[in-house]
């Protein structure tokens, strides 16, 4: 199975918290997670040409990139149950989408905060991140 790809802002309160919510609702084993801050996610931004400092929640899936409001709903339409239903926003235009996920991601640490250390996942969940030991 082809799994995608989250990079993640390992750091992030918010984002952690969204990991957790993801890694509770794939159901089908979909999703594999990368913190920016690792060298896989480090080496994925460099082979995908992305900015080392990505403000932005990414997925990869089948080689190409979603970024923003569009890697959100991406998520969305592989999880399980009623998220799939999300995925109905994809028809706003980005212009219209990708302010409110700016104005999120802009303001994540001093909304909710920021850790000194990327988390440690559960020896359960260890195998669907990249790059731990």
């Amino acid at each position: 199975m082809n799994h995608a790809v989250i990079l993640f802002d390992g750091v992030c309160s918010f984002c952690n918290g969204s990991v957790q919510f993801i890694l509770n609702r794939d159901d089908a084993d979909r999703f594999r997670f990368c913190s920016l801050q690792s060298a896989a996610g480090q080496a994925l931004l460099a082979h995908y040409q992305l900015p080392n400092d990505l403000q932005s929640l990414a997925v990869i899936d089948a080689g190409k990139v979603y970024l923003q409001s569009d890697a959100v709903l991406r998520i969305c339409k592989q999880l399980g149950g009623a998220w799939k239903l999300l995925y109905v926003f994809r028809g706003i235009p980005k212009w219209a989408r990708d302010p409110v996920y700016r104005m999120v991601a802009n303001n994540r640490y001093r909304w909710f905060g920021k850790q000194e250390t990327c988390m440690i996942p559960s020896p359960e969940v260890r195998a669907k991140f990249l790059d731990l030991d």
